[in-house]
């Protein structure tokens, strides 16, 4: 069996294999999901008491965020009861511990939503920002959690916030493309492992922003001849829902904001340090647009068709930037917005925690269109169509 990428409208492409008899291929469909943290949380004033950080810009930057959890694994401390630096080597270890115990947790979460255990999945992409891996965690997660040998996987590293959708794009084509197979996709960021203490306001905004977290969606493709409607048609109107079928995404690079979400490497503490540029809210609300319309009218849809909106909890003004260029509520983003507050920015799998949210409404009926998006370095704005 050969794979094409079939153009579905302008920039819209869904990712399916060439028919091989009279029957179609089904849209991959997500089947469960599951989320995981690292143990402890802390609210924003205790993280910067504990830090003993008194500069008034630094303490307004904490306590205007929107956010009033996060969970974080905090360094040792001194004899002095301040916090330890950790050198970069020790950042790495601390990466690797907690993105295996919050995927491995994530995964099996994610599984016994859907009804599956440890040998259904064929094939696992992992994504992660906040530490490097080689080999990937992919491969650790299978030789640790007991994972087939056999299974298929890849690693999507480095990407950022807007990762989660780029590493969706490749898992529904890889299960599209493998009907009846099982494939996993998590997101892991210890974000407590990439950070950079100093006395400036550029640290400051990141340190203020994220927390840990780990996100895991599972996906399957229905064989052509299965029972149950076909990719067109629909089950009885109100009806309840079964995972919702990714239709198509559409990108957009903005290629004169390259630098405005990145990775430096800091010659004075010998640790990477990660930079936010601070028009960056602006720089993601002015093109939204574009990439939502394109994404819809590929599919011959408007906004108002949307029932559904899950955004990337990047931050406040973000999040406020992305309602008010497409017209939103606070309603339709409630969930984004409640998982900033809850957890902070939780990088790549924050748009899934608000998936989860969603679901635990049971609010969504067969036949309801969904909108994912998520933004990140590159600087880039990633959308996916749904539809339960």
């Amino acid at each position: 069996m050969t794979t094409t990428i079939a153009p579905v409208g302008p920039g819209l492409t869904s990712t399916a294999p060439e028919p091989e008899s009279k029957h179609p291929a089904r849209p991959s469909r997500i089947i469960g999901v599951g989320t995981a943290t690292t143990a402890t949380s802390y609210d924003q004033r205790t993280l910067l008491d504990l830090f003993r950080i008194t500069d008034p810009r630094v303490r307004s930057i904490f306590l205007n965020s929107a956010i009033e959890r996060r969970h974080l694994t905090l360094p040792a401390r001194e004899a002095d009861g301040s916090f330890r630096q950790e050198p970069q080597g020790e950042l790495l270890a601390k990466h690797r511990r907690l993105a295996l115990d919050m995927g491995a947790r994530a995964v099996r979460a994610c599984l016994a939503d859907a009804g599956l255990d440890l040998a259904d999945i064929d094939y696992l992409c992992c994504v992660t920002t906040t530490g490097f891996l080689t080999p990937g965690l992919s491969a650790l997660l299978i030789k640790d959690m007991g994972i087939g040998a056999h299974c298929g996987r890849v690693d999507v590293v480095g990407m950022g916030c807007n990762a989660g959708l780029n590493a969706l794009n490749a898992t529904t084509a890889w299960a599209t493309a493998h009907p009846g197979q099982v494939a996993v996709m998590l997101c892991a960021e210890a974000c407590s492992a990439a950070y950079v203490m100093d006395s400036t306001l550029r640290t400051a905004v990141v340190n203020s922003l994220f927390g840990d977290g780990a996100a895991a969606v599972a996906v399957l493709a229905d064989p052509p001849d299965a029972a149950g409607p076909a990719p067109r048609e629909l089950p009885e109107p109100g009806a309840s829902s079964a995972g919702p079928r990714v239709l198509g995404f559409a990108s957009h690079l903005i290629t004169d904001a390259v630098d405005a979400m990145r990775y430096d490497w800091d010659d004075d503490q010998h640790k990477f340090s990660f930079y936010l540029d601070p028009e960056i809210p602006y720089v993601v609300g002015a093109h939204a647009e574009r990439v939502i319309d394109r994404l819809l009218g590929g599919a011959g849809l408007r906004r108002g068709d949307i029932a559904h909106w899950l955004v990337h909890s990047g931050g406040k003004k973000v999040i406020d930037a992305v309602r008010v260029n497409l017209g939103l509520t606070r309603h339709d983003l409630r969930h984004t917005t409640g998982v900033l507050r809850d957890y902070g920015n939780l990088s790549s799998g924050s748009f899934l925690f608000s998936y989860e949210r969603l679901l635990g409404e049971d609010c969504v009926r067969a036949g309801d269109l969904g909108v994912l998006m998520t933004m990140g370095p590159g600087s880039t704005i990633e959308t996916a169509l749904v539809r339960w």
